[in-house]
């Protein structure tokens, strides 16, 4: 019975403090990029460490992955590049883009206006102006500072699991609530979270794109066109980037406040 009863306690207070590292984890969200209201989009600066490690990482990267010698594709992403970078102030912005040799339709951004695009996503992004979407939503990502709302998220939900943990006493009950509420922590808010500022970057790189000239609806044709080259089944609750079917429908929502600021 005594045996019984720790067991019972342990999981009610386990079932009490599993949601307090998702609500501390909401409490720490970084508010939205885009106001709505005024229509301004917020630039939010790296750290100058982030930026350190923006290069590095992406100098590592260069190192290792095969640069495109396609002098007709590396054309094509610098030209539409320079369209955009006009339009996105950002201090401390050192934006170098470049092309690498990869059959998956990817692109990657990094702090610091560090941008890799792969290959094969110019197989699907037919048009300069789906290019220019693509790169508008990592130039996006670069100028909300997402990567550093997200090494903060992540923090705090390890942190979270650990002071789980810890409260459960280090017992073996308790290391495995800890982690299971670190998981749970992950998909009830960390993925959630990371599907927000993908969002984000739709709507605010269609902003962007527009400013540069090119028209924000080749947004959704690009989605479109990722939607049916894509070989994935991932549910998109378990999946850090929105699908897309939902991308489309969010986008064409915007697309008139995109389309009142084309140049």
């Amino acid at each position: 019975m005594k045996s019984f009863l720790k067991k019972t306690i342990t999981v009610k207070r386990a079932t009490l403090l599993m949601p307090l590292a998702v609500v501390v984890a909401i409490g720490c969200a970084a508010p939205a990029a885009y106001d709505a209201n005024s229509g301004q989009v917020q630039v939010r600066p790296a750290s100058s460490s982030l930026i350190i490690q923006g290069e590095q990482a992406f100098a590592q990267y260069k190192a290792k992955t095969p640069v495109s010698r396609n002098s007709a594709a590396r054309n094509r992403v610098f030209r539409v590049a320079n369209k955009l970078r006009p339009v996105i102030n950002l201090p401390g912005a050192n934006w170098e883009f470049e092309v690498f040799e990869d059959k998956s339709a990817n692109a990657f951004a990094l702090p610091g206006g560090k941008v890799g695009v792969n290959t094969g996503l110019l197989r699907v992004a037919s048009t300069d102006g789906q290019l220019a979407a693509v790169l508008a939503h990592e130039m996006a990502h670069v100028t909300s500072n997402h990567a550093q709302a997200r090494i903060r998220n992540n923090q705090v939900i390890q942190t979270g699991a650990a002071v789980l943990g810890a409260l459960l006493g280090g017992s073996q009950n308790g290391e495995s609530l800890g982690r299971i509420a670190q998981t749970g922590g992950q998909i009830a808010f960390g993925l959630t979270f990371s599907r927000t500022q993908e969002l984000e970057a739709d709507r605010i790189g269609t902003l962007f794109m527009a400013r540069a000239g090119y028209d924000p609806n080749e947004a959704v044709t690009l989605w479109q066109r990722m939607g049916a080259q894509a070989k994935t089944s991932t549910p998109e609750f378990l999946s850090t980037h929105p699908v897309s079917a939902t991308r489309i429908q969010k986008l064409r929502e915007f697309m008139p406040t995109a389309e009142a600021q084309r140049r």
